[in-house]
């Protein structure tokens, strides 16, 4: 009997499982899926949290129920991956799990320590994150009570997962300091180590007249070096500092510690594969999917969905000694709230930034594409219960996995 294994139980994981519960001979296959976290986050949501949109309990459910019947699920850390043997090794007992296939869907997460000076007394008061759960649950209970000054939102380093994300912060704050009759008091500022508000120049052109139109400092080429807790400054390499009175960061984000245990990973324990197949550098039987992948597109559950849809087809392929002819192309696709109940489209890949348009019936939409609409807002609402309805059920989305030019125009 065969054995696919599949390391994390997040996004990516969890759609491999439903996929290939359909696709694969349970007679002929034993499909099984480990994770160390009984609970599955819905992570776009943790931006709405400190805003009041969504509460805590709106994000969670357990994950047993997004693995299907058939599919072995472990409950356990992960030790270490030991290519050379095809085995797993589980922290939980010690005991190894053999695989002829593994997947490697451990994600992303942020590791606030990596920043001198980032953790400390400040941690949770006048310095927060919103990428965990418990942060963005904290960070709501601080803004309930603050009275405003200088909020500073800052990325330390790229890449980090949901790029538009900080953005949306921005943004969601200040619609949310008007509502609380106190943008007068806040000073927002946006420091990033881009050139320009986001990493695709015409999408950033668009959203950085956005910050302007909203009195939103940009502070760009920011190289975070660390954090004076005592003088509240965000410091940098170059010795240029931005003063605080809250800041909300977006912490250096790194892969699961045991990929670099395993020598599998680069130097943010993310793991190198062929962008196009997501298989391995070094090993033709593993592959890396969603946030743990090292791919030049964006880290983001568009991505994951688009490159599991592209790799299901390569997969059964390749178990049948055929080539893998579904090339991946870095297609994402993200609704960014702007604010005041609008939001903003915007759909790309390897080789073709943001364009304007309509999504996703050409000169139809009803999405609009590089614009600010209301319908966009109310699309990034109601992916939620797509998100667990259909998205990680592994159902089909009515989205192709490659991007289409159709209804775009240059």
């Amino acid at each position: 009997m065969k054995k696919l294994l599949i390391l994390g139980a997040g996004t990516a994981g969890t759609m491999v499982a439903n996929k290939m519960i359909h696709h694969l001979d349970l007679l002929e296959w034993d499909i099984t899926i480990v994770d160390q976290d009984e609970t599955h986050y819905y992570q776009p949501g943790f931006l709405f949290i400190p805003f009041g949109i969504y509460g805590p309990n709106d994000v969670i459910k357990p994950k047993r129920n997004y693995i299907p019947a058939g599919v072995n699920l472990i409950m356990s850390p992960i030790e270490q991956i030991e290519p050379e043997k095809n085995r797993v090794r589980l922290a939980k007992d010690s005991r190894y799990l053999e695989y002829d296939y593994l997947v490697i869907a451990t994600g992303t997460r942020p590791v606030p320590e990596e920043t001198p000076g980032l953790e400390g007394p400040g941690w949770g008061d006048t310095i927060h994150e919103f990428y965990t759960h418990s942060g963005a649950v904290t960070l709501a209970k601080r803004l309930r009570y603050w009275d405003g000054g200088r909020l500073v939102v800052n990325i330390m380093e790229m890449p980090f997962k949901c790029p538009v994300a900080p953005l949306e912060f921005v943004f969601l704050a200040d619609w949310w300091f008007h509502e609380q009759g106190l943008r007068d008091k806040v000073d927002i500022t946006f420091v990033t180590p881009l050139p320009g508000a986001f990493t695709k120049p015409r999408a950033g052109a668009l959203l950085g007249d956005i910050l302007e139109r909203k009195n939103v400092h940009l502070v760009t080429d920011f190289y975070a070096e660390g954090v004076d807790q005592d003088a509240k400054v965000l410091r940098s390499y170059d010795e240029n500092e931005v003063p605080y009175d809250m800041l909300v960061t977006i912490p250096v984000n790194m892969g699961a510690e045991m990929i670099a245990q395993s020598g599998l990973g680069d130097e943010l324990n993310h793991v190198p594969v062929d962008k196009h197949t997501f298989v391995h550098a070094d090993y033709d039987n593993i592959f890396a999917l969603g946030d743990a992948a090292a791919l030049p597109t964006s880290k983001a559950g568009s991505v994951a969905h688009f490159a599991v849809e592209t790799w299901t087809e390569n997969f059964l392929r390749y178990i049948d000694g055929l080539e893998m002819t579904h090339q991946f192309d870095g297609h994402a696709n993200c609704y960014i709230e702007s604010g005041f109940g609008k939001g903003i489209l915007i759909d790309f890949n390897y080789d073709v930034e943001p364009l304007p348009g309509k999504f996703p019936l050409p000169g139809v939409g009803p999405f609009s594409l590089l614009q600010e609409s209301e319908m966009n807002h109310w699309g990034k609402m109601m992916f939620r219960w797509m998100y667990w309805n259909i998205l990680l059920k592994g159902k089909e989305m009515p989205i192709t996995s490659q991007m289409s030019m159709a209804g775009k125009w240059n």
